[in-house]
């Protein structure tokens, strides 16, 4: 794969009948089976400043000609589960300083009660995490963290829930998946001694997600030329990495890491641009329930009284090609959802 220079962001995006239309007319190019989009912008981080130019698809420069075919490419499952509608991840946070919870389902009863409501609630996948990664936290031992994890793995896979670790320890991966884990959800990427190896035995599902620097540190100076070029790139050199050591594409996602070693105007710039991350022909993750930059673009509200905010976001992602939802929200995420997707329907 080569990096692209410019990137290449697709732009007014149409679904159902008009997409076909479009693209049946030469307005638009497909952006999976049932989307398509009638402009790009195209961005050149190398410049300084920055320049980016939108353009119909008719009008499009050669430079950006070669991905759009990319952008066709819809994979149409993950970890057995159809992407056929937005797929739903329930958090289920096994520890007692998560910025989401407090705590509050840190026994394995209340965890494993807690996944089984997500999963009722419209939930597809349960992910399962031991240590806090917000900003600032400790790191935990890796004894400890699978000690909290394995049980409430064990019993929500043993229920026939597909359940997703998050970790970054290579031991806690192993752990989960001897207890039925199906999916391994990273923040560094596999970038852990050991993660790769792990994964590519175990033969499961992984999300790749991008992060600058670590937890404790993450968010004091983050920078990048361009962040969602910067993250796009990333990903790319991760993908490449992940299917040289026996990871099938068809078993990864990407997560551009909203949060995670960026300020809100990245935050900001990286959801304006989730559509460019469907070029890197995987499933498209979004997780930005109940994060603080919901508040710091509001009225400063905690993370209790964020739903609001972590709805817009997941509308947001879908519409521009995420089909994976990292929530804590189950319910009502899927209720908009539902509307959502009637009313771009027309029926």
């Amino acid at each position: 794969m080569t990096l692209p220079k410019p990137y290449v962001t697709p732009r007014g995006l149409l679904s159902g009948a008009s997409a076909r239309d479009a693209v049946i007319g030469g307005r638009a190019h497909a952006f999976g089976k049932h989307h398509a989009f009638t402009a790009v912008e195209l961005t050149n981080s190398v410049l300084s400043p920055i320049l980016q130019q939108t353009f119909l698809i008719a009008e499009c420069p050669a430079a950006g000609k070669p991905w759009l075919a990319a952008y066709a490419h819809a994979p149409e499952t993950f970890a057995g589960l159809s992407l056929a509608e937005p797929v739903l991840m329930g958090v289920v946070n096994v520890t007692p300083d998560s910025f989401s919870d407090g705590g509050q389902f840190s026994s394995p009863a209340y965890a494993i009660a807690h996944g089984r409501a997500l999963m009722e609630a419209g939930a597809s996948i349960i992910d399962v995490g031991g240590e806090s990664t917000r900003p600032g936290a400790a790191p935990v031992e890796v004894a400890e963290e699978s000690a909290r994890v394995a049980p409430v793995v064990r019993a929500l896979a043993n229920l026939g829930i597909c359940v997703s670790i998050d970790t970054r320890h290579a031991a806690v991966m192993e752990a989960a998946i001897s207890a039925g884990a199906r999916i391994v959800n990273d923040v560094t990427a596999l970038t852990g001694e050991g993660a790769l190896a792990v994964v590519a035995k175990a033969k499961v599902a992984a999300i790749l997600m991008h992060m600058q620097g670590e937890p404790r540190t993450m968010q004091d100076h983050p920078t990048y030329t361009w962040a969602p070029g910067d993250v796009f790139d990333f990903l790319q050199a991760r993908l490449k990495t992940c299917v040289a050591a026996g990871i099938a594409l068809e078993r990864l996602a990407v997560d551009p890491g909203i949060g995670f070693g960026k300020n809100d105007v990245h935050n900001a710039q990286i959801l304006d641009h989730t559509a460019l991350y469907r070029a890197l022909k995987c499933p498209v993750v979004v997780g930005a329930s109940r994060k603080s930059f919901i508040g710091r673009m509001s009225r400063g509200e905690d993370a209790r009284h964020r739903l609001p905010g972590s709805l817009a976001a997941a509308l947001h992602g879908v519409s521009q090609g995420a089909r994976i939802l990292r929530v804590h929200d189950v319910a009502e995420t899927r209720q908009a959802l539902a509307v959502a997707g009637r009313i771009n329907l027309g029926a």
